[in-house]
């Protein structure tokens, strides 16, 4: 057991340094796009595992994004302000101690999110769970005008993470937010895989298959909805915590329901279940409506202008179709080391 942990940490640590290095190839422009990706592959890696290893369907996974967010910004902003004008402010301290404290905030703010969420879902199943879910990013730009120092849909500002002095002239800004977005999601991901492969992605499995056989094996289905729900939200918080580093920015807008089921297509599409499909999935939510964006401008302007934001959707919804048809095990077969067999959609 320990040689296997010791083997996955060592494993975590070649792919972080690995991407790290990698950030060298990009232009700044790539390098936001990967953070961006990022940030998204940490909270499709939580839903995945979510929906493949317990079959609770999540459709509104961008309001744990935005819990997170919020989370951070408002924590690291607090703490920024308490520090101005302090000796710790002029060092390192002064951006490393407000983004501690924001990731801290965002766990926490996510986590107790996806604890109210997790004991309904204790009790809930299929489309209940699902509407529940969905009935929170519906609610999320009401809830934002409505609770006091959110800023409704304007959002609240993220503290700027500036490039350390050391390696400010090795390095632009978007390659630093990249490699704290890269940091974070080893933070992330890493346990997410541990969990998958002991026995609490067992439990997980077990519950899946059969909640009555896996009672009578000792093991409490309520109980282990959720802790995964909770696993899962503290993933998706962590997500967030990147796209509020990314943009500076968190607001109502940038989590809707377009947002949010699209985590549920890079889910699906990269397989249920699979860590490495759900980094797939991540890429192609991220990159594919720049792809139709960079498409449409070359086309003529009126005809760009009706297909804005309407080829893309349509676009999605053939990946969705051709990949499940193809590949129901998402894009994560088209790799031969996989050893899992295709998790089942649960049913709505």
């Amino acid at each position: 057991m320990r040689t296997h942990g010791a083997r996955l940490l060592l494993r975590a640590g070649l792919l972080t340094l690995l991407a790290l290095g990698a950030t060298f190839l990009l232009d700044p422009y790539r390098n936001y796009q990967l953070a961006t990706a990022t940030g998204v592959f940490v909270a499709v890696a939580g839903l995945t595992l979510l929906v493949g290893l317990t079959g609770q369907l999540s459709l509104g996974h961008a309001v744990l994004m935005a819990a997170g967010g919020y989370g951070y910004a408002l924590t690291a902003t607090r703490v920024e302000s308490a520090i101005e004008g302090t000796p710790v402010a002029d060092g390192a301290g002064g951006w490393l101690l407000p983004l501690l404290a924001g990731v801290a905030g965002a766990l926490a703010t996510a986590g107790l999110l996806g604890l109210l969420l997790g004991l309904a879902a204790a009790r809930l199943r299929g489309p209940y769970l699902a509407g529940l879910t969905l009935a929170l990013v519906i609610a999320l730009p009401s809830v934002a005008s409505t609770v006091p120092g959110l800023a409704g849909e304007q959002g609240v500002r993220a503290p700027f993470v500036p490039v350390p002095d050391a390696l400010a002239a090795l390095i632009a800004t978007e390659q630093w937010h990249a490699w704290l977005a890269i940091i974070v999601a080893a933070c992330a991901v890493t346990p997410l895989v541990a969990l998958r492969a002991g026995r609490a992605g067992l439990r997980m499995r077990a519950v899946h298959d059969d909640e009555t056989a896996a009672r009578l094996a000792g093991v409490d289905p309520g109980r282990v909805k959720a802790g995964a729900f909770v696993l899962s939200s503290l993933a998706a918080g962590l997500g967030g915590v990147v796209l509020a580093i990314v943009t500076q920015q968190v607001s109502p807008g940038a989590y809707g329901l377009g947002f949010s089921l699209l985590l549920v297509v890079a889910a699906v599409v990269g397989g249920l279940g699979s860590l490495g499909g759900a980094a797939l999935g991540a890429v192609l939510v991220t990159l594919l409506p720049w792809v139709v964006d960079q498409a449409t401008t070359a086309l003529p302007a009126d005809l760009g202008h009706r297909l804005a934001g309407n080829l893309e959707i349509a676009l999605f919804g053939v990946v969705v179709i051709v990949v499940t048809v193809l590949r129901p095990g998402g894009l994560a077969d088209l790799f031969p080391g996989r050893k899992h067999a295709p998790e089942q959609v649960p049913s709505t």
